[in-house]
């Protein structure tokens, strides 16, 4: 791998990791434009290292109070929604390995489309009857201690469909979120929250490879470029971030399903007719 393609890698996993689009899909459509086949989801994984510092940095304030109260009830909230994606890893995790092979990647943007398009209109529907929860203007701010236990674990279970490459984890979770009532900045940020425990149990997963990766023995991934790729991934990564929160306040999801829609109609075309790419 040379280094502008792990730098090239590192911004698509940055901006994909937060916007609703799919780092992982997205990383597995360039790899194959680009012909990367050196260790995909070990290289994935690690350009997730530099998305998990990216939220450390952006939602310190709200991190900072969750090391200092280990037991809170955010803290639990978001154990619990993490559970879901544990299991479907231990159960189906050579299927997901799999899906890295880009098979199955046009489908699962159209589900992402889906899961944006559908969440946007109900949200719409929802607020503009005043019904709900939070029906009220989102002007108020946000209370992650305000999310309930069916709003987290229906989070946790789609995120458990985001394994797939090219299911949105962070658009999945927020939808999810969304559709059981919860307010839009609250569900954001405990999406991005629900980011931590997925990527440190991914490398954790993958610990072994990583070693090898950095006393040099995996040559296929040089280490200095490895570096290049997260550095880049960190620096998308922050902007992205920032970026979606805003996105959210402002119910701005539907772009991304026209987006997501339109790249899944284009891979299934290219998948079953042309073979440009796959």
């Amino acid at each position: 791998m040379l280094w502008w393609q792990a730098v090239l890698l590192g911004i698509v996993q940055g901006l994909g990791e937060f916007l609703p689009i799919s780092s992982s899909g997205h990383l597995v459509l360039f790899q194959n434009i680009l012909g990367i086949t050196e260790e995909p989801m070990l290289f994935a994984t690690l350009l997730h290292v530099g998305t998990l510092a990216a939220v450390f940095i952006v939602l310190w304030q709200d991190i900072l109070p969750l090391l200092k109260h280990p037991f809170s009830r955010v803290v639990l909230l978001v154990i619990g929604a993490t559970v879901p994606a544990v299991i479907a890893q231990l159960l189906f995790g050579d299927f997901f390995e799999s899906t890295f092979s880009g098979g199955f990647l046009g489908w699962a943007f159209l589900i992402t489309a889906f899961f944006l398009l559908a969440t946007t209109y109900l949200d719409r529907r929802r607020r503009n009857r005043g019904t709900g929860r939070h029906a009220l203007a989102e002007e108020g701010g946000y209370r992650l201690e305000e999310l309930t236990w069916v709003q987290a674990l229906t989070m946790g279970v789609v995120q458990a469909v985001a394994i797939l490459p090219g299911v949105s984890r962070s658009g999945s979770t927020l939808c999810g979120g969304l559709v059981t009532g919860a307010r839009r900045e609250s569900a954001a940020r405990f999406s991005f929250l629900m980011s931590i425990p997925v990527i440190l149990g991914s490398v954790v997963l993958q610990a072994k490879d990583i070693v090898e990766l950095g006393s040099g023995a995996m040559t296929e991934l040089p280490l200095p470029v490895v570096l290049l790729g997260m550095a880049a991934s960190l620096v998308s990564g922050l902007l992205a971030l920032k970026w979606m929160i805003w996105i959210v306040k402002k119910g701005k999801l539907w772009a991304f399903g026209v987006y997501t829609l339109a790249l899944g109609v284009l891979i299934l075309v290219d998948q079953y007719l042309l073979h440009w790419v796959f």
